[in-house]
């Protein structure tokens, strides 16, 4: 009974979060592209020929409807992470099903495994791109109570949504660009500093980060638009151009 619980709400959560959507996630991956080492990038290259970060990033997402039990009872936790309002991480720390932060460590080992198939560093590689965009995405570091904000229900620009539909995809969507164009634009706007800045990868810094932006997030009506918009926007790109940056970070230190 126990064992078809956790299987049942990975699978409920698998199918009602997407972290970022598609976009989003395309979007770190194309700036992480950018700021690989040749060494990292002719290692991923080998690993990955012809598929880019970009494309990797959102493979973890579209293998959902896979019916390998991998994906429908143990990878849907691997996403996101639960953190109580007023708890850290290191307080709660990962449930028995596990979380993003232990898949991502699990991830990182079978990368660095002179052991472990092409196949399944081909696995590693991409989880550990989506599992970075997740812990950004402050709705993913949930706090318990409303799946992520997805039960948080919200009117945004006059249709029916929920806070994380907002976060995930809705925000971007309001600009209409494609995944290339805010790849581009943030991208450009990153400078040295912010690359000394965020180059910190520990799991754990992100997720305290998601968390303090969660909090504040949460809007006191339920219908939003364009004052959202403009108060929020900014930190979900800012949370996308720190994500790419880490990703990279994160990938040249296991490729140094």
């Amino acid at each position: 009974m126990y064992k078809f619980t956790i299987g049942f709400l990975a699978l409920s959560f698998s199918v009602n979060v997407l972290a970022w959507g598609q976009i989003g996630h395309r979007v770190t991956g194309a700036i992480a592209q950018q700021h690989l080492t040749a060494q990292a990038q002719a290692a991923i290259s080998a690993l990955l020929p012809n598929e880019d970060l970009a494309e990797a990033s959102t493979y973890p997402d579209e293998m959902r409807s896979n019916p390998d039990e991998f994906w429908q009872k143990k990878a849907g936790p691997f996403h996101y992470v639960t953190i109580p309002r007023g708890k850290t991480y290191p307080q709660v720390g990962a449930p028995e099903e596990g979380d993003g932060v232990t898949a991502l460590s699990m991830f990182t080992k079978t990368l660095k495994s002179s052991n472990a198939s092409k196949e399944d560093k081909q696995l590693a590689l991409r989880f550990i791109v989506h599992i970075i965009g997740d812990l950004h995405q402050p709705l993913h570091a949930g706090n318990g109570t409303d799946r992520g904000g997805n039960d948080f229900k919200v009117n945004f620009f006059w249709h029916d949504s929920n806070l994380h539909r907002v976060w995930d995809s809705e925000l971007l969507d309001q600009r209409q660009l494609s995944y290339t164009e805010w790849a581009l634009r943030l991208d450009r706007k990153i400078s040295e500093q912010d690359i000394s800045n965020w180059s910190d990868i520990n799991p754990q810094t992100w997720i305290a980060e998601s968390v303090k932006i969660r909090d504040e997030i949460y809007p006191t009506e339920t219908e939003i638009s364009w004052d959202y918009l403009y108060n929020h926007l900014p930190q979900a790109q800012e949370r996308l151009k720190m994500a790419g940056i880490r990703i990279a970070t994160y990938l040249n230190d296991i490729y140094k």
